[in-house]
């Protein structure tokens, strides 16, 4: 029999992206699934239109110095309390389950106090406030990474989205990986034994990482490597320009979009990734196993560095810190990963030991037996 499960998150793609996974796997399983969200953060778009139920709340930052947000912050807490509330009273959930950010913390406090059992996933490697609260009082705690420091903690990985877990599975089959990689190169108008690398500027900190490719192309063009650049809405100020100054005879080789719809297509027509290192892409880039070059954005609690840090281990990614971003770096990297085939064989196999394709499943089976 079905159950009534309640997913709370949002605010960035790494609350959003494994809550929605999740969300496709429990209805598929016949559970009745009620996303909780804010009407500001992404969730208030890709939720409704990934056909998922949505409720929004109040978004209630946890204040990290003493300002006005401080002084404001009892009241929009019980404000979303508040709201909390009436949403749980709606839906009735047999369980609540969390991704953390401003959503969870409400989400959490009004399930522990009203006796619904409780689940929290935790993405990073270093937990946020949020999904340290909810571990106190969680009935599962399920986290992406062994060295995250929750209480109770069960390592499931991170749900990845079907079609990257269908790509995954197609790239560790020889042929269906040549099919994959043709029809993705043929569709950007690219030579099926093109060497090719996915540039994904992001949202935050997008700018110095789009700028210092951009001053790369030049160089990286003309080792007969191919990109597609992905900057992120409104940030492709740089790479258009570097576009516009290539050689004619160069500039197939170049392709910049704001956004990608399909990145299931955009991942399978390359063979290694520059990007920052949030939780979700770093799943996803070893689920792959695509090379990678991360550059860990210096923010919160130093995340996504701790994110990256056992894929370097493994051999399977290099990193370049933010302070040292550079076109000279970016080129002399992406020549070590891509020109090398030795050197690309073994980083994609150290990428591919990492990755895990059934996480969406395993954090599935926890929430069925808190459910329970």
């Amino acid at each position: 029999m079905g159950k009534r499960i309640l997913l709370a998150g949002g605010g960035t793609a790494g609350h959003v992206s494994p809550l929605l996974a999740t969300a496709a796997e429990l209805t598929r399983r016949g559970h009745d699934v009620v996303a909780l969200g804010t009407a500001t953060g992404l969730e208030a778009d890709l939720v409704p239109r990934a056909g998922v139920a949505f409720r929004a709340i109040p978004r209630v930052p946890f204040p990290r110095r003493p300002n006005g947000a401080a002084v404001r912050f009892p009241g929009a807490m019980a404000g979303a309390l508040r709201a909390t509330g009436r949403v749980i009273d709606e839906v009735a959930p047999d369980v609540v389950v969390g991704f953390g950010g401003f959503v969870s913390t409400p989400a959490y406090l009004v399930a522990h106090r009203r006796g619904i059992p409780i689940v929290v996933h935790e993405a990073n490697s270093k937990a946020g406030l949020a999904n340290r609260l909810g571990a106190r009082y969680a009935a599962g705690v399920a986290t992406n990474y062994a060295s995250t420091e929750l209480r109770g903690a069960v390592v499931t990985g991170m749900p990845l989205r079907e079609e990257i877990v269908a790509l995954a599975e197609a790239l560790r089959r020889p042929r269906s990986a040549t099919v994959a990689r043709i029809e993705a190169r043929l569709a950007l108008g690219w030579p099926e034994d093109a060497r090719a690398v996915l540039v994904m500027g992001g949202s935050l900190g997008a700018s110095r990482l789009n700028s210092a490719t951009a001053e790369a192309i030049p160089a990286i063009v003309g080792h007969g490597i191919y990109v597609l650049h992905i900057t992120g809405r409104g940030k492709d100020d740089s790479p258009a320009r570097a576009l516009g100054d290539l050689a004619a005879k160069y500039r197939t080789q170049y392709v910049v979009r704001e956004y990608e719809h399909d990145m299931a297509s955009a991942y399978a027509s390359v063979d290694a990734i520059v990007c920052r290192a949030g939780a979700v892409t770093v799943a996803e880039v070893s689920a792959l196993g695509l090379p990678a070059l991360y550059v860990p954005l210096p923010i919160g609690n130093g995340e996504q560095a701790l994110n990256a840090a056992p894929a370097v281990a493994a051999g399977a990614a290099f990193v370049i810190e933010n302070e040292w971003l550079t076109s000279a770096a970016v080129t002399l990297a992406l020549e070590e990963i891509l020109l090398d085939e030795d050197d690309r064989a073994r980083i994609t196999e150290a990428a591919r030991s990492l990755g895990v394709l059934d996480g969406t499943a395993r954090l599935a089976d926890m929430i069925e037996r808190v459910a329970t």
